[in-house]
């Protein structure tokens, strides 16, 4: 790391810090970067700028340097932190055994470490689909279970034998001495990969790792009454675990489509329903389809219904997620249609109303009706 960087920067704490929340800021970020526990390419370097920075600012006399010149100059310059001075005796094992509940440098068990990552992918339903549920069959690319070695890495006859190196730990641990005492530096193997075993004859298929690229189909059973945004989980469907270990699972991200007719909210269904005036005035009794197909389902409206108007229907909505088969409502609008043209007796019959009617016939007041009357009077 070069000297220049700013050490409080990268613990993420105020240059005033004491040391108690220095310590705090360093357990947290090693917890976040070390690179058992992290997936990022760039952890390995992460993690060393972040135990480089805590090496100078847990010193007093290195921090008080570094505060002044900017620098921390001698023989060994900065370097990995002593765990055994920093933590009161405490050492590697005993510091990532607290951190991650294994011993150095393993950090999660190795089945855990090798467990294979969870998958996500999108799906679109119609409505209707979502109404009634259905089975969609999905393509995706994933690492798939090496057929040849079934999933172990292995070649016929091949063992898996702990690693002489790091001796089944995954990890290499250095001491170094210097003016400042002892420093100690631990990495992932480079003989085993921080695996803790090898593999004398690595399957030729897969090359050890129990995986290989596929394209795969996958049923995927789809529930009645599903809305957008509800992930459905599919166990052992995501990427393969490394050499037969657990596989990662497969996210399905739900998405209802829009339909022409009716409008979702929660469980309930909206229709507008085209009716005519005379229906409207009369009152009227109609049947439109329902969501579910071949579902016909009877709409009274009263007479002397407004634009807009809705009549309520329990049971035909939508299927209520695990709801036992209930359903919500369907909510049906008027929608009052005024013919545009009228043929010469419609005229006249529509005149005779007028005449019978008179003055006697009274808008309905509205709210802004009401409003105007009120300015009206103040302004007189």
């Amino acid at each position: 790391m070069a000297e220049s960087k700013d050490y409080y920067e990268v613990l993420g704490v105020d240059r005033d810090a004491d040391q108690r929340a220095i310590k705090r800021a360093f357990l947290k970020k090693a917890r976040e970067v070390h690179p058992d526990v992290s997936d990022a390419p760039d952890a390995e370097e992460r993690f060393k700028e972040v135990n480089e920075a805590y090496s100078v600012l847990s010193d007093e006399q290195k921090r008080a340097m570094y505060d002044r010149y900017g620098t921390v100059d001698g023989p060994a310059g900065g370097g990995y932190v002593d765990f055994s001075d920093i933590f009161g005796g405490m050492g590697m094992d005993d510091l990532f055994s607290s951190f991650f509940g294994g011993q150095a440098g393993a950090g999660r068990s190795r089945r855990e470490r090798r467990r294979g990552r969870d998958m996500a992918i999108s799906l679109s339903v119609t409505l209707e689909e979502a109404a009634a549920g259905c089975t969609k069959t999905i393509s995706y690319d994933r690492l798939a279970p090496c057929e040849t070695c079934e999933g172990s890495g292995l070649s016929r006859g091949a063992e898996e034998r702990e690693c002489e190196r790091c001796h089944g730990t995954g990890v290499v641990t250095q001491v170094q001495r210097s003016i400042f005492g002892q420093v100690q530096s631990s990495a992932p193997c480079p003989e085993c990969g921080g695996e803790g075993s090898v593999i004398d004859h690595p399957c030729e298929d897969c090359g050890g790792e129990g995986r290989v690229p596929t394209h795969e189909k996958l049923d995927v059973k789809i529930p009645a009454g599903i809305a957008t945004g509800r992930q459905l989980r599919i166990s052992g469907y995501g990427e393969a675990g490394h050499r037969g270990a657990e596989a990662g699972d497969l996210i399905v991200s739900v998405e209802v489509e829009e339909h022409e007719r009716f409008q979702r909210s929660r469980d309930d269904l909206y229709l507008s329903l085209p009716i005519s005036m005379v229906q409207a005035a009369l009152g009227c009794t109609l049947t439109v389809d329902g969501i579910l197909e071949g579902e016909q389902v009877e709409v009274s409206f009263p007479a002397g219904t407004q634009m807009g108007d809705p009549v309520a229907i329990d049971g035909h909505g939508m299927p209520r997620l695990g709801g036992g088969g209930s359903r919500g409502r369907l909510v049906v609008r008027a929608q009052i249609e005024i013919p545009r043209e009228l043929p010469d007796k419609a005229r006249r019959l529509l005149e005779q109303y007028e005449e019978v009617m008179g003055e006697s016939f009274e808008r309905k007041r509205t709210v802004g009706d009401r409003i105007r009357d009120a300015i009206d009077d103040i302004m007189d």
